[in-house]
């Protein structure tokens, strides 16, 4: 007898249990081998660069099918069910083939990992990714019509949520095309109805004149509004709450009072847009190693070098800058956040002429997609800054780093909501597709094989989703630092594949302009590389986490 549907998910429980034991296992042997001398090493960590990617995605992998399958309540949808039962078993079934190479590599006994595979519970698991159970699920997701991954909401939350789901379908989905085609800037057709709406000031606490609880964040609203505004256009909508958020998470952690009087509430109301310039041409992620050099001069700072990928720096009117105030030896210790005012500009290209003859730069870099707020390679010669423009006064300055680690929590969050918007619309425009279009006599969403698509599509959206929400609530009681870096990596691979598979069931009609999935498809490859390019987040956030939290766990044990 074919086991029911709950049965089916007790045994998805009892093995990704063995599987979270296996990977603990893994996880302080590895920890162990990078930390001789029971602190990390860093040459021992780049020596083991390799396995440690490959723990930190069976972490992503792992967290989310055990949220999939634990987040699940009486009266769930039968389609989120089938979903987490499926990401579950293709989840699971890839943990478990990286920790068979794992434990081989680190020399431990594979006899946990063998009676996994014999255990019955695994052998029902991978049944429910056979064909007849991803047929299902995609005919479930189909007649959904994509609308997976249910998340519990109040009142206020789902409101909003709706609110912001009719704007992006109404106002920014029939002008995304254009400004993608065409690459514009996004226009105030878009800018004005979104400040009247108050999506820049989500993170500014309510007495800065945002909508933030003074006494603490809600990252569970940001990531409804940003996934809202993403499914509509990535670049046009989704992404420009990001930048706002960043700054002023920056600002919060170490802007003196006169500061965040003065600044946050214009952040608030998008007066002026803003701009993060940390990335560097030769430095990319590494942060610590930046370049870009402030000088003392009389009454502030002369910020000379050069930044790339600064998103918006033209339409912005105040850049929040990363520059070197110490020496190339104090590494992140001599960093500082300077915040750059200059006039707003709507080309591709900009010059900012000082008075006293500083000068800034921009050109935007042609991409082939993200088109809408354009990414800049900036110069600065000499350019003036005001003692009062550095984050935190006299004392902020050497501090830069951690203002700006700060925000990247807030970042890593709403990108992965942004990649769960542009799934939610991939889904959408397959679906669509999938029952219009005849093939060889018969609507296309009734092949088995393209069930089973959705079906797998489906799925990663739902766990994606349902993670987001859930790490988003840890974030704002403090915590969930790793684990904001494992749903940005899950879900902005997870939109490769999902937009991936969108583009394919729409045939030629996907490569065209013309058609939404191919802007889906070239703006979803950007999620891994921005915020945090997905090789620096698995090897110095979250693999660096793991081993910290292994050994401390060890050691406790001691």
């Amino acid at each position: 007898m074919e086991p029911t549907l709950q049965q089916q998910l007790a045994a998805a429980g009892r093995c990704l249990t063995a599987l979270r034991r296996a990977f603990d296992d893994a996880a302080l042997a590895l920890a162990r081998r990078c930390a001789p001398a029971g602190r990390l090493d860093n040459d021992r960590l780049d020596a083991e660069q390799v396995a440690s990617f490959e723990l930190a995605w069976a972490a992503a992998d792992l967290l989310a099918a055990e949220n999939a399958v634990g987040s699940l309540r009486p009266g769930s949808p039968e389609v989120d069910a089938r979903l987490a039962l499926l990401f579950a078993a293709e989840a699971g079934a890839g943990v478990l083939a990286r920790m068979e190479t794992l434990f081989a590599e680190l020399g431990l006994a594979p006899d946990a990992l063998d009676a996994l595979r014999r255990d019955e519970a695994f052998q029902v698991l991978r049944r429910a990714a056979g064909s007849r159970a991803l047929e299902q699920a995609g005919a479930a997701v189909e007649q959904a019509g994509g609308d997976v991954g249910a998340v519990e909401l109040d009142e206020s939350h789902a409101m909003a949520q709706a609110a912001f789901r009719r704007f992006s379908e109404d106002v920014v989905a029939p002008q995304a095309g254009r400004i993608h085609r065409e690459n514009l800037t996004v226009p105030e057709s878009l800018l004005q109805p979104l400040r009247e709406m108050g999506v820049f000031g989500l993170s500014v606490p309510e007495r800065f004149g945002g909508s933030a609880p003074d006494a603490h964040e809600d990252s569970l609203l940001m990531v409804l509004v940003t996934e809202a505004l993403s499914e509509g256009s990535l670049a046009a909508a989704g992404s420009l709450i990001t930048r706002p958020e960043i700054l002023t998470r920056a600002l919060l952690a170490g802007g003196t009072p006169e500061q965040q009087a003065h600044w946050l509430p214009k952040l608030a109301v998008g007066e002026p847009l803003c701009a993060i310039a940390i990335t560097e041409p030769d430095y990319g992620s590494d942060v610590a190693s930046l370049s870009l050099r402030a000088v003392r001069m009389e009454g502030g700072w002369a910020l000379t070098g050069a930044k790339t990928w600064c998103t918006f720096a033209g339409k912005a009117g105040v850049l929040m800058v990363v520059a070197r105030t110490g020496d190339r030896a104090s590494g992140h210790k001599g960093l500082s956040v300077f915040l750059v005012e200059k006039p707003s500009f709507d080309g591709h290209d900009f010059v900012h002429r000082q008075t006293g003859g500083g000068l800034l730069a921009g050109r935007a870099i042609p991409t082939i997609g993200y088109r809408g707020m354009h990414s800049f390679d900036l110069s600065f010669e000499r350019l003036f800054v005001p003692d009062a423009n550095v984050v935190g006064g006299e004392a902020g300055v050497g501090k830069g780093f951690y203002y700006t680690m700060a925000g990247m929590v807030g970042g890593r969050m709403q990108t992965a909501a942004r990649a769960c918007g542009v799934m939610r619309a991939s889904l959408h425009a397959a679906i669509t597709y999938s029952r219009d279009r005849k093939v060889f006599g018969q609507a296309l969403a009734d092949y088995p094989l393209t069930r089973a698509k959705l079906g797998r599509m489906g799925a990663r959206l739902a766990a994606c989703r349902q993670l987001a929400c859930a790490v988003a609530q840890q974030v704002d009681r403090g915590e969930g630092r790793m684990e904001a870096s494992l749903v940005k990596l899950l879900a902005c691979r997870s939109a490769e594949m999902v937009t991936r598979e969108a583009l394919q069931l729409h045939g030629g009609m996907g490569y065209a302009e013309e058609s939404a999935v191919s802007r889906y498809f070239v703006d979803a490859r950007v999620l891994s590389i921005f915020e945090g390019a997905e090789e620096t987040l698995a090897l110095k956030v979250v693999a660096r986490s793991l081993f910290e939290r292994a050994l401390g766990i060890a050691g406790a044990a001691a």
